[in-house]
């Protein structure tokens, strides 16, 4: 048995995969990968500790419908050392959270239940052996179906005794019901009205008043069902195994000799070299050291067109090499990459619960035994009136028993959001659970950050100003260089860009100012130690700093469209930087999209008002408040989510608490720092604005194929209701429309991974 541990004490997921036996991790990172050709091989191969509980994570093939759930809920919750029960039943998993010591029980309660389970990466280890498996159980249904067929036509055509129907009846109840018989009788043990169940009492009732070929025709067909159902939801199940199929199992990596090795890609360390041929996939994220041409990483971003890359240039794991060999300098390892990180989201994003989802399993805890207390009076209340035969009305509530089970109903909400997750995942886009996908259509407001988000994020230093004598202009370009260099800001990054000539002597020791810049001391020419700020120009002006040239100098910069920053002491302004930052190429674009789906824009930043505004125009966004703090984009989103629903984008640190205080938080994934990434509840892989009507239409969408699940389930459901207290349905009609309405659903969500881009 292979059994994942983590003994990590910490607050937060760890992604560590493997194939092989135990493993036991204690303290960091274990530093080993896996990037196998299944989706489950990254995505599913992961259990951590967190607050003092052990996670495991474990496939169950059976486990497909809510009553399932249902089922292992009332046989797992109990249990001593269980804590806690997560569900992707779409998927077939399930993730406990229970004490070191109680795998084995768990995988013997399910297996008590008629539902075992494996620790994922033993299950996932043999996939074309599980299928050849569901496909072996083929043939005898087949034989079952053709027995339950020949009971119907013997009792229809009266071609022999009624002995004969009733055997073949019998053959064909053996052949394709034990399994059901089995599961039906372990969930009434527990208490729970499962579809199992009541297909179980739904056929021996059938028997007992002497309805075999019938009984037959609603066994077989049903398992028929169950057996198209699941090769239907694995399409499903199977939805992001392309993306991880993008990532090759082996890498060119050079040795310490300077050789060219092939070596598996979880071996590979953060400062390795690898070498891509053309027409090769890219094994993990990087820099190209050496080489240039061009890669497609449309899979992973969702960008249409290959991109040029030369030396210097970061590439993503899963791109697709073009015409050149590319040598790539490795900065993340196979855990840490882009794509490992859609992956890991994914995944948790399908065991979060959208509100719908919520909604629709609260309801069908009270339908089923609703239904199938209404179908008990049925049997009951009209023969004791005089209205009827006993035979009748018991045959009646046998087929209102068959159309209890809300199977349609409850996956009608996890395929079709998982279907949205998955499509929004291939557009470039990472979305962090069913919640944030269901809540993006409602939004009608959206503040948006302005460097880095609706700007390049790639200022360029247009100015540099010495502003004083006392120091030469040598040592001012070598503290500005320091300091910038210390922070990962795009206007800092532009300046020391700049003064990299200058630069000398190791980063500075930066302390933050919420919303102003950097401070820090270092030492002048002579040792002595300097407090230097590295800020905004009102920072300066309000300890009285600038003069009046200077200020003129500072308002002049900002009527060009340009951003300020001062290197100053505590006594004196010493350097002025003027950048400018442009405006990417789709952010007008993407306004205007957002424009036409009637959401009002609002650009929130700590900039200068008249940069902001002249930023602000050249976009089309409609309103602007300049010079926020991070305080009071915080307050400005907590103010208008009063009025409407909002949603805020951004990248930076500084954008965190808004990007959290906001309905759906939107961060740029690829130049977004990992605190407003981990922050977001939403994130664009390259940073193209354009993708947020997109995802914004295919939210929309997905409601809309989430509603019309919705209305087929509860109309199939509510007629056939009617139709079996009218006696005008048949059971195996009644087991037809059952299955008929979950494949419905399943087809109809599925449709939403073929949303255009």
């Amino acid at each position: 048995m292979d059994l994942h541990r983590h003994d990590h004490d910490h607050d937060h997921d760890h992604d560590h995969s493997h194939s092989h036996g135990a493993h036991r991790h204690q303290g960091g990172g274990c530093g080993c990968h896996h990037t196998g050709q299944d989706a489950s091989a990254v995505v599913d191969q992961q259990s951590a500790q967190i607050q003092g509980r052990y996670q495991y994570l474990l496939h169950i093939p059976a486990l497909d419908c809510a009553n399932e759930e249902a089922q292992i809920r009332h046989g797992l919750t109990d249990m001593a050392g269980v804590q806690r029960l997560q569900f992707d039943t779409p998927a077939g998993r399930l993730r406990v959270h229970a004490s070191e010591d109680v795998l084995a029980q768990v995988l013997e309660q399910l297996k008590r239940m008629g539902l075992p389970g494996k620790p994922l990466a033993e299950s996932t280890a043999q996939p074309a052996a599980a299928t050849r498996s569901a496909w072996a159980g083929l043939p005898k249904l087949l034989l079952a179906l053709t027995a339950a067929a020949t009971s119907e036509l013997v009792h229809w055509f009266e071609w022999g005794p009624s002995w004969l129907a009733a055997a073949f009846a019998l053959v064909a109840i053996v052949l394709s019901g034990l399994s059901t018989y089995r599961k039906g009788w372990q969930a009434l043990r527990y208490g729970n009205l499962s579809i199992n169940g009541l297909m179980s009492i739904a056929v021996t009732g059938a028997v007992l008043i002497g309805q075999w070929p019938e009984a037959a025709m609603v066994m077989t067909l049903y398992v028929l069902g169950e057996w198209i159902e699941a090769r239907t939801l694995a399409s499903a199940r199977s939805a992001i195994g392309k993306l991880v199929a993008l990532v090759p199992e082996m890498a060119e990596c050079q040795d310490a000799l300077g050789q060219w090795q092939s070596v598996p890609v979880k071996n590979v360390e953060a400062g390795q070299t690898l070498r891509v041929k053309p027409g090769q996939r890219i094994p993990l994220d990087g820099d190209i050291s050496k080489g240039q041409g061009s890669v497609n990483q449309a899979a992973i971003t969702g960008e249409s067109e290959p991109v040029a890359v030369a030396e210097g240039d970061p590439v993503l794991a899963g791109a697709l090499n073009g015409e050149s060999t590319l040598q790539i300098r490795v900065s993340r390892t196979a855990d840490d990459t882009l794509l490992a990180k859609i992956l890991r989201r994914v995944e948790e994003a399908q065991h979060s619960q959208a509100p719908t989802q919520t909604l629709i399993e609260r309801f069908s805890r009270i339908y089923t035994p609703a239904v199938a207390a209404l179908a008990v009076v049925m049997a009951l209340l009209p023969p004791l009136l005089g209205w009827g035969s006993w035979l009748e009305w018991c045959y009646r509530a046998l087929v209102l028993l068959v159309i209890a089970c809300p199977c349609a109903l409850v996956i009608s909400t996890p395929v079709t959001l998982m279907s949205g997750i998955t499509r929004a995942a291939r557009m470039g886009v990472m979305v962090k659970g069913g919640r944030y996908l269901e809540d993006a259509r409602h939004l009608q407001q959206l503040a948006l950050d302005k460097t880095g988000t609706i700007t390049a994020g790639q200022p360029e230093v247009q100015q540099l100003d010495i502003l004083s004598e006392r120091y030469s202009e040598a040592q001012i370009h070598r503290w500005a260089w320091q300091m910038a260099s210390a922070s990962s800001h795009p206007v800092s990054q532009a300046i020391t860009t700049a003064l990299s000539p200058a630069g000398s002597g190791a980063h500075a020791e930066v302390t933050q100012l919420s919303g102003q810049g950097l401070q820090s001391q270092l030492e002048d020419e002579q040792g002595q130690p300097v407090s230097l700020y590295l800020v905004k120009p009102q920072f300066a002006q309000q300890r009285g700093l600038l003069s009046v040239q200077q200020q003129q100098q500072v308002e002049q910069y900002y009527a060009d469209g340009c951003s300020v920053s001062l290197l100053i002491t505590d006594h004196e302004a010493l350097l002025l930087c003027s950048v400018r930052d442009p405006l990417k190429p789709g952010s007008a674009d993407a306004i205007r999209q957002l424009h036409e789906l009637g959401i009002t824009t609002l650009m929130l930043t700590g900039d200068n008002a008249r940069v902001a505004a002249a930023i602000a125009e050249q976009a089309g966004v409609r309103q602007v408040e300049a010079d926020c703090l991070p305080d009071d984009k915080w307050q400005r989103i907590k103010a208008l989510a009063q009025q409407a629903p909002i949603g805020m984008v951004g990248d930076g640190i500084n954008d965190a608490p808004a990007l959290a205080e906001a309905q759906v938080g939107f961060a740029m994934g690829k130049g977004g720092t990992d605190i407003a990434v981990e922050t977001a509840d939403v994130a664009l892989m390259d940073d193209d604005l354009r993708k947020l009507p997109r995802f914004i239409r295919l939210s929309r969408f997905t409601f809309r194929v989430l509603q019309q699940n919705l209305v087929l389930a509860i109309g199939i459901k509510l007629l056939f209701v009617v139709l079996a207290a009218l006696g005008m349905t048949s059971l195996w009609m009644a087991v037809f429309a059952d299955v008929g309405a979950s494949l419905l659903v399943i087809a109809n969500g599925l449709r939403v991974l073929r949303y255009p881009s």
